[in-house]
């Protein structure tokens, strides 16, 4: 099977929500991490969840959805660094995965020390990853911080090999 493009979302189904399937994600999984990068950057994911129109939730407010994220995330922690960016595919995600509010206003507001140690994590741990195959993406990280309203303080890497 063909990775997706980043033209067409991963679909999600209610039934693989339900049993916590992430068989949608497994083109991806299946590639090197140079490959990932190159054909996944911008990935939607969609989820094909029904709701009734009276519903007034965000779709990271309902616990399947969260619980169907979480474990994707732990099982595809560089799924932050190819979902899409400008439309709020990542911020959705990660709304999924930390304490949140939301703000007709202002949009999602991450709580701040969640946030904070989400994100020294998930750079640590996908810094290690790209190295490891031969990979500079720490610029790619800080974008991925920055669309979170995370500013990274310019040492932020020095020091770390």
């Amino acid at each position: 099977m063909a990775p997706p493009s980043c033209s067409e979302p991963v679909k999600v189904s209610a039934a693989q929500v339900g049993g916590l399937d992430l068989s949608p994600l497994d083109p991806l999984a299946g590639l090197a991490p140079a490959e990932l990068l190159s054909a996944a950057s911008g990935l939607e994911i969609s989820f094909d969840w029904a709701r009734p129109a009276e519903d007034p939730r965000e779709l990271s407010e309902i616990p399947e959805l969260r619980l169907w994220s979480l474990r994707a995330d732990a099982l595809h922690p560089w799924l932050p660094l190819v979902l899409e960016r400008s439309g709020g595919q990542l911020t959705r995600h990660v709304a999924m995965l930390l304490p949140h509010g939301f703000s007709r206003t202002e949009g999602i507001r991450f709580a701040p020390e969640s946030l904070e140690l989400w994100i020294t994590h998930r750079l640590f741990l996908l810094d290690h990853w790209a190295a490891a195959a031969g990979i500079e993406c720490r610029a790619n990280l800080g974008q991925m911080a920055a669309v979170l309203g995370y500013e990274l303080d310019p040492g932020f890497w020095s020091g770390m090999a």
